[in-house]
């Protein structure tokens, strides 16, 4: 009878320990999705409170980017496949690939995410990264090609290849991303 008792006083303590620890995970829930989604009014003065914690807005699209590149924010650079451009938000140019005219369009750029599609004759490849210090490098051949995604270093070149064209697009934490282009 006491193996009984102690039973039944064991499965309690782990039914209140699963409630306990449900309710620790739905309070957090509910802190983490307080903080995202927000509807504070901007006009609201009625707490101190509410007017040091907001964060800063966010620069517009059109702002210059922290970082330098090479030619700017000019794609007009990258028309003969060889530049090093900053940009802040979607843009769509062309440039000379390895089997004629090629289109990289630039779909997003944000804190820390850059995401792009390369079209070259019937060729198509999307990269996209996401975090700190990530990018994607798109290899174009005239016989097709090839996208790697992963750590990258935004001042970091890549190296020219033989008969093809290197795209690298690496993240930047304040919403540029830096575009290399380089051919043989």
């Amino acid at each position: 009878m006491a193996a009984t008792a102690s039973a039944g006083r064991l499965r309690a303590g782990r039914s209140r320990h699963r409630r306990v620890a449900g309710l620790a995970f739905a309070a957090m829930v509910a802190l983490a999705a307080g903080g995202c989604g927000s509807t504070d009014n901007a006009d609201d003065t009625s707490s101190p409170s509410r007017q040091t914690s907001k964060p800063a807005p966010a620069p517009p699209s059109s702002a210059q980017p922290s970082v330098s590149a090479a030619d700017g924010r000019d794609v007009r650079a990258c028309a003969d496949g060889n530049c090093e451009i900053a940009v802040t938000g979607p843009v769509t140019f062309r440039f000379k690939g390895p089997a004629g005219p090629a289109t990289l369009s630039v779909t997003e750029v944000g804190p820390n995410k850059v995401e792009y599609t390369v079209k070259s004759g019937n060729d198509r490849s999307k990269g996209s990264a996401t975090g700190p210090g990530q990018g994607c490098i798109t290899v174009l051949r005239s016989n097709g090609g090839g996208n790697s995604c992963g750590g990258l270093d935004a001042a970091t070149r890549p190296s020219p290849q033989p008969d093809a064209v290197v795209i690298q697009a690496t993240t930047g934490e304040d919403g540029t991303a830096i575009l290399h282009i380089v051919s043989d």
